[in-house]
């Protein structure tokens, strides 16, 4: 009887993309799935100044909301109180000839709704005066878009409410062919993910390796008497290890720092590669010696980092603490125990087998996981003695700890509220700055500001130079011409500006404008300013 040949194991099915992963693909390789989540748990609020007060920025603000619907926020609420007008007809694309005379919140509320189904749209139909004195009527929204010019009392009453629920405000301002926005920062403002140049975020080590990977030295033996592909296949990173160690041996136990000493030791480096290899030349000599300016160097630490361990939030945490305090602290217990941040665990591409590069790869993604795994015991216990009921997710402190090198903390110290709102209130600091920034405005882009708030400005006390005088006498009679009506094209532009910050700081990744961004439509220029 003819034996039976086992049968194969078939390897499982692939895991083809989800519809949603499909639809959203791009968006997903920029902010990951955690950014995506947190945009769909988000409830964006655009406020439009009531009808009485004139015109307005609506046009922007509905904008920056189909720059922000298209990707899926989860919900977003306009409250505008006018009817459609002609005029409205004539440069809001989210209008149609049978919205005239009707709501505008609901009707630009139900033809944006048109661009995702999976996004909830709301219309708050109501003057400011009826709806924004409720205490919770805020409550919902982690976002809040106005379009100016809002009454000054309602202005301020919504940046207040802002500040004292840490919920950032964005403020557009779009007349003719200028435009601008400000950001309303809270007290504190914590991004983990700022996404900075990939060659930034590499940690070697190769000033502080740790046991295994010193191991993995020794392992290379004498090197003079490895065979040719053996010697020509070395990563480059245990080249530099091992060359390291013998200019320790003869520098008094130190390491190259300065330009002159990095200079020789490449040149040591360099002398070690054979000229006559036959087995595909010494590529990973060549790679050793390219990368020692910038990879022999202490272990990298962010100046963002380190204000981050000097601020109070960190040091002194509650149990209300956000999870982010709460993680940065046993980061800073980490950095004070090893002096170095946990390991990122990535590596360069490098010429060297298969089987090397994964052992060495190995060794670092081990060692990656180890120092995660000793910042959660450190949240673990945090939490312990805070008495906190809902533990942080591994994921969340896997991510901070894989980014703690370039984690930042914008800050907002003074509370200060968005610039016009301040020029309005004639804050002094405010006022005296100006003088300061027209000084400094080569571009000569701060008319557009200007002109923008000229009702709060005095234009003629900002210089004495009667060439400067005129531009911003020229910018305030451009805003004056238009009567606060908005350019479809400079809005739209004006949108995608504001609404590419909101993602920023919906998602809390990337690092968002801190200022004033301004755009002059004439000369197609922008420029930022921190007024």
């Amino acid at each position: 009887m003819a034996e039976i040949a086992p049968r194969e194991v078939t390897p499982p099915p692939l895991q083809a993309p989800t519809a949603k992963e499909k639809k959203y693909d791009r968006q997903l390789r920029l902010w990951a799935a955690s950014g995506q989540r947190a945009l769909e748990e988000s409830h964006v609020l655009l406020v439009i100044g009531d009808e009485s007060h004139g015109s307005n920025s609506s046009v922007a603000g509905a904008e920056t909301l189909k720059n922000l619907i298209l990707p899926s926020i989860g919900n977003f609420t306009i409250a505008d109180s006018a009817t459609v007008t002609d005029a409205d007809l004539g440069v809001n694309f989210f209008l149609e000839t049978e919205s005239l005379h009707k709501p505008r919140a609901e009707e630009t509320r139900r033809l944006l709704s048109e661009l995702n189904p999976d996004v909830t749209g709301h219309a708050i139909t109501s003057p400011l005066s009826e709806w924004l004195p409720a205490d919770n009527s805020l409550q919902p929204y982690n976002l809040i878009l106005l379009c100016a010019p809002i009454p000054l009392h309602y202005l301020q009453r919504i940046c207040t409410y802002a500040t004292e629920r840490s919920i950032p405000v964005i403020y557009i301002q779009s007349a003719g062919f200028f435009a601008s926005f400000s950001i309303q920062l809270p007290q504190e403002f914590p991004i983990v993910d700022t996404h900075p140049d990939p060659e930034s975020t590499q940690d070697l080590r190769l000033l502080a390796p740790w046991p295994e990977l010193e191991a993995a030295v020794d392992s290379l033996g004498d090197l003079t008497s490895l065979p040719d592909h053996e010697h020509g296949h070395i990563p480059y990173i245990l080249l530099l290890l091992r060359y390291l160690r013998d200019w320790k041996r003869s520098h008094n136990d130190s390491y190259p720092s300065k330009f002159k000493d990095k200079t020789e030791f490449r040149d040591l480096v360099r002398s070690g590669a054979r000229t006559n290899n036959p087995e595909g030349g010494e590529e990973n000599y060549d790679e050793a010696c390219a990368a020692v300016l910038k990879s022999i160097t202490s272990p990298p630490i962010g100046s963002g980092c380190k204000e981050m361990m000097s601020m109070a939030s960190c040091t002194n945490i509650t149990k209300d603490s956000a999870n982010f305090w709460v993680v940065a602290k046993a980061i800073k217990q980490f950095y004070e125990t090893h002096g170095v941040l946990p390991l990122p665990g990535s590596l360069p591409d490098m010429k060297a087998t298969s089987s090397e590069y994964i052992k060495l790869q190995s060794l670092y993604k081990t060692k990656a996981r180890a120092d995660v795994a000793e910042v959660t015991q450190a949240v673990r216990q945090l939490e312990k003695d805070l008495s906190r009921t809902r533990p942080i997710e591994d994921s969340e402190i896997e991510a901070f700890c894989k980014n703690a090198s370039h984690v930042r903390v914008l800050t907002n110290p003074n509370n200060d509220p968005v610039p016009a709102l301040r020029l309005a209130l004639g804050d002094v600091k405010t006022l005296a700055r100006l003088p300061a920034l027209v000084e400094n405005d080569w571009e000569g882009m701060l008319p557009v500001f200007v002109a923008l708030n000229s009702a709060m400005v005095d234009t003629s006390a900002l210089s004495s130079d009667e060439e400067v005088q005129e531009s911003y006498a020229n910018a305030v009679k451009e805003v004056d011409r238009v009567k606060g009506g908005e350019l479809h094209n400079i809005s739209s532009v004006l949108g995608g500006m504001a609404a590419q910050e909101a993602i920023k700081l919906l998602t809390r990744q990337y690092v968002p404008v801190d200022g004033t961004c301004v755009f002059d439509g004439i000369r197609s220029k922008s420029a930022i300013f921190k007024v």
